[in-house]
């Protein structure tokens, strides 16, 4: 008696369980009528015929196929395994290696022919459905009803779909938020303020300066929401299924795209308060970026020994001093460094510190050394090395995608997942530079003493200006950007609240080994023996 096995699927949780349970059924009187022995029975329930992602049904009876734990597959009908062509000949293919026949109760045996055929008509029927939900959402529209989620300030009316009602609580909150934005506060503050408020968002567990700026390709953010203003939107983005993760992910559509109709009992903000907000973000978002030059010395580089943000000025003291603090804190208020500190004092001293190491070339040719060794190590490392640094990266990627699919689930706040985020791509490269080093000829570098020197006589003419001993002339701008070249980040490590506070410097090994440094100078030269590839961090450099 041959063996067979059941597959039966569904596609939302809107059907009915009951229709595993019928589908089975049918497939087990078909299988008796044919003499055959069902020894298992595999389901899906809730799960798109669209992807063969998340279906642990379908992945167990191919694995089990692989095994040949059966002779024969039984579905209903071939979409119930997948509407994709590709997919189910797939499916076809991996089950005729293995000696297995699927069959089906209302088309027969699937075969090459019939996996062709009956993928197209299962790929016509999800477009055809597409487009009757989206006919319908239209009509939901031009009736005044919203086709999307629920936007924050408003509630579904109990027994009329797609008909919204404002909840006066949040609509306080919106109106603030557009206050306050049109007064000139940043939304990093404004999203501080409701934090430390307490006002729930309207999802996560904090309120962020995105959820208030939004994207204006997207139409997102609470700004650019026009349902505030008694206007609904529809059709500003289209969801695509990632063919590779079956997830979907939404692209914008263009604007003329958009369906608009006036929903004027859904007005929140009045109507100048809106225009005077939406002016504004207009004008913020046709300022230049990226044209104008640090405005000090460590802009950008800066970052929180805590939650790895960045800093920004939190405000100057009555001498007019600037002082900094972790931007989180002023994001979201979710990072525990709420130290504040000098700029000055940080400038002060990393350049310190700088000129302390290049006073001491001897601690850079240890630094060489290790380097260099570790490159020749590398060069002629083995199958076992290279299978070493495989292993860690697999557990880095690994690691990566199980935050991303946290930050996409919700379970992960978005600062918190920036910080690891950065940190693991980060571990990732490192790898990689390693692996391509191995099996190549080991390439050593050197710096020579005056190269050093070209550094420190700019570090040293910075605190100088500092100290008020010379005034800050042309030259500070070059003597600037060439230290910023050098280094990478400066991380500001909290002791306590009126503890001191130690700094660490991350610095970059390639710009000491670059050939233009002698052409930038004009003053000193640099003796480079080969390009450098592989970039570990240099602690206190």
């Amino acid at each position: 008696m041959k063996r067979a096995v059941i597959y039966a699927r569904y596609s939302t949780d809107l059907q009915s369980d009951r229709s595993i349970a019928d589908q089975v059924e049918v497939c087990r009187a078909f299988c008796a009528r044919n003499g055959w022995h069902v020894v298992e029975v595999y389901t899906d329930r809730a799960q798109s015929g669209a992807s063969m992602i998340g279906r642990d049904g379908l992945m167990a009876l191919v694995e089990a196929g692989k095994r040949r734990a059966f002779d024969i597959v039984v579905a209903e009908h071939g979409d119930r395994l997948s509407r994709i062509t590709e997919e189910l000949d797939g499916i076809r293919r991996r089950m005729n290696f293995a000696n297995i026949i699927i069959h089906t109760v209302n088309a027969g045996i699937i075969d090459e022919t019939q996996a062709a055929i009956q993928g197209l008509m299962g790929s016509l029927f999800l477009r055809e459905l597409a487009n009757k939900v989206r006919r319908g959402l239209q009509g939901v529209v031009r009736d005044g009803r919203h086709a999307g989620g629920r936007p924050y300030g408003y509630r579904a009316v109990p027994g009329e779909p797609g008909r919204l009602m404002i909840v006066e609580e949040e609509a306080e909150v919106v109106r603030r938020i557009f206050q306050e934005y049109v007064e000139g506060r940043p939304p990093r503050t404004i999203a501080h303020g409701l934090n430390v408020d307490g006002i729930a968002p309207p999802r996560g567990r904090q309120w962020n300066a995105s959820t208030i700026n939004g994207n204006a390709s997207r139409g997102h953010g609470m700004i650019f929401n026009e349902i505030y203003a008694g206007q609904i939107v529809w059709n500003r983005v289209r969801m695509i299924k990632d063919p590779d993760t079956g997830k979907r992910i939404s692209r914008p559509n263009p604007q003329t795209e958009w369906q608009r109709v006036a929903a004027p009992e859904l007005r929140i903000v009045e109507e100048g308060l809106y225009e005077a907000a939406r002016t504004l973000k207009d004008e913020r978002a046709q300022e230049p970026r990226g044209t104008r030059r640090p405005v000090h010395l460590l802009s950008g580089l800066l970052r929180c020994g805590c939650c790895g943000s960045g800093y920004s000025v939190h405000d100057r003291d009555k001498t007019g001093k600037t002082r900094i603090r972790c931007s989180a804190v002023r994001e979201s208020g979710i990072c525990t460094n709420r130290r504040v500190v000098y700029l000055e004092v940080v400038e002060r001293s990393t350049l310190t510190g700088l000129v302390d190491l290049l006073d001491s070339p001897h601690l850079m040719d240890e630094y060489l050394e290790v380097y260099n060794s570790r490159r020749v190590t590398l060069a002629s490392a083995g199958p076992q090395e290279r299978a070493k640094l495989v292993a860690q990266r697999d557990v880095a990627d690994a690691e990566l995608k199980r935050v991303q699919r946290a930050l996409i689930r919700g379970l992960l706040d978005e600062a918190e997942a920036e910080v690891e985020i950065v940190r693991l791509r980060r571990e990732l490269q490192a790898i990689d530079r390693q692996l391509d080093l191995i099996g190549h000829e080991a390439q050593l570098i050197t710096v020579k003493v005056r190269t050093l020197a070209y550094y420190r006589r700019n570090a040293d003419g910075l605190i100088r200006v500092m100290d008020g001993h010379i005034q800050a002339g042309a030259n500070r701008i070059e003597a600037s950007q060439a230290l910023r070249d050098l280094i990478k980040t400066v991380t500001i490590h909290p002791s306590g609240p009126r503890a001191s506070f130690d700094i660490e410097v991350e610095g970059r090994l390639d710009e000491l080994i670059r050939e233009d440094v002698v052409r930038r100078s004009g003053r000193c030269g640099v003796d480079l023996v080969a390009r450098e590839g592989f970039e570990p961090p240099t602690q206190g450099l």
